[in-house]
């Protein structure tokens, strides 16, 4: 237990950073494209100012990203030697895509002006977009390996016939990184466009938080549709490869066809499920884009090899955060394309600024849902939690001293970051860097 809150405690920090490295990259290429294409320096600035913050959260991400490589070797021995041959090459691929990502990246912030073109220093965004998508897709290649182990052969508690290709490309994959990249860009333009909406709120924030606040709520409306489209794809990848995890996620214990999709609810002791909100059909629906699609039941499964019931609260959280986001955007949007509409309204600013927080909040959802989904299993069908966590001593003071350490980063991060920017306003160093855009200011 100590060595599975150890792990937890770590993923759940370090998603946070590994969220904004994914998506933060793909926010400054836009801001600065669009800068040079308007010729509007408001944009550009936006990628400077972004770029910079950018740095301190990459620098957190590589603590927490090393713990958890450490991790996997200390807490889960048994694991990483079934398993560690075979998953060698997406870790260390993944190693080489944040080293290609991080080269660029120095490069990038070092090469403001001195262009005579600048879309030469636009291009510089493409290889460091490429190696923190790229480093997404490797690393998560290794948990879809988990949920579907595929490419070796297991012959007395050792791995032969070892296909590393093959166990990259398991079932998993697509619907996986898929998943992870859309909510990743989904979730970076939210925190972005919350931030410019807090701004214009306390009255700090002129053309240049209006344009941040546009043009990020609409990538928001973007992604959003694409993180709707994942998840129902991944919504029938758990019918066909892992309908325990859907099972349990929706309080299903019987096989049928028709199947009710259940929304909240409380369950007790007895798996009586009340307080619910039922959509008949739906989850049938959701697995098989069909009514008549037959949903297996988690009674169909051994009591030793069900996931916890409690995983359901994290389906519904990440999903209603998800409809959330969708519908905000939409709204922003349309307001803002309608002549008579106000997109900057106090009510509407206050739901983007809630907002930020809460699609961070769906991604801590959506992954503790995806890993205490699979329990008890650490490699599904072939290991246990129990048979792969260690037996060394001191495991407790280990977590405790890394809580000390994310502690300590968490607050050393914010305050760096606070300091960066405070006093600094967004007009003052546009009035600087372009002194041509006094008037529009």
């Amino acid at each position: 237990m100590i060595s599975r809150l150890l792990t937890s405690s770590t993923l759940i920090f370090h998603i946070i950073f590994a969220t904004i490295g994914v998506g933060m990259p793909i926010m400054i290429a836009i801001a600065e494209f669009i800068g040079i294409k308007k010729n509007d320096n408001h944009y550009l600035l936006l990628a400077r100012r972004w770029a910079r913050g950018f740095t301190i959260t990459v620098a957190v991400g590589v603590v927490t990203g090393t713990a958890i490589g450490l991790q996997l070797s200390l807490l889960w021995p048994s694991f990483m030697k079934v398993a560690g041959q075979i998953i060698a090459l997406p870790l260390f691929m993944e190693t080489f895509a944040f080293f290609f990502e991080a080269i660029f990246l120095g490069i990038f912030l070092y090469t403001w002006d001195r262009f005579k073109g600048k879309w030469t220093h636009w291009f510089l965004n493409l290889p460091i977009m490429i190696g923190s998508s790229a480093s997404a897709l490797f690393i998560t290649t290794v948990n879809a390996f988990m949920n579907t182990p595929q490419g070796f052969e297991l012959k007395d508690g050792k791995a032969i016939e070892i296909d590393p290709i093959a166990a990259m490309l398991n079932p998993a994959t697509p619907t996986k990184v898929f998943h992870v990249l859309t909510t990743s860009y989904m979730t970076m333009a939210f925190i972005l466009a919350a931030i410019a909406a807090y701004s214009i709120l306390m009255k700090k924030g002129g053309n240049y938080h209006k344009k941040a606040l546009r043009m990020t709520m609409t990538a928001v409306l973007v992604f959003s549709l694409g993180a709707a489209l994942a998840g129902d794809l991944s919504a029938k990848f758990l019918a066909e490869y892992q309908p325990e995890k859907l099972a349990a996620g929706e309080w299903h214990f019987e096989t049928e066809k028709n199947a009710d999709l259940i929304v909240f609810g409380t369950i007790d002791e007895n798996n009586e499920i009340s307080n619910e909100i039922r959509l008949p059909g739906f989850l049938s629906f959701l697995a098989g884009s069909s009514f008549d699609t037959e949903v297996i039941g988690l009674n169909d499964f051994p009591e030793d090899e069900r996931p916890p019931l409690w995983i359901h609260y994290m389906f519904d959280g990440m999903v209603s955060i998800g409809m959330f986001s969708i519908f905000i955007s939409f709204l922003f949007v349309l307001l803002w394309k309608w002549k008579k509409g106000n997109e900057f309204n106090k009510p509407l600013l206050w739901g983007i600024v809630a907002s930020g927080p809460l699609a961070m909040l769906a991604i801590e959802f959506g992954w503790i849902y995806a890993e205490v989904g699979r329990q008890p299993w650490i490699l599904r069908g072939y290991m246990k939690i129990a048979e792969a966590a260690t037996r060394a001593d001191g495991v407790a003071w280990i977590f405790a001293m890394f809580l000390a350490l994310y502690l300590m980063l968490g607050i050393l991060c914010v305050v760096v970051l606070i300091r960066m920017f405070k006093n600094k306003p967004a007009e003052a160093e546009l009035e600087k860097r372009f002194p041509t855009d006094r008037k529009e200011e």
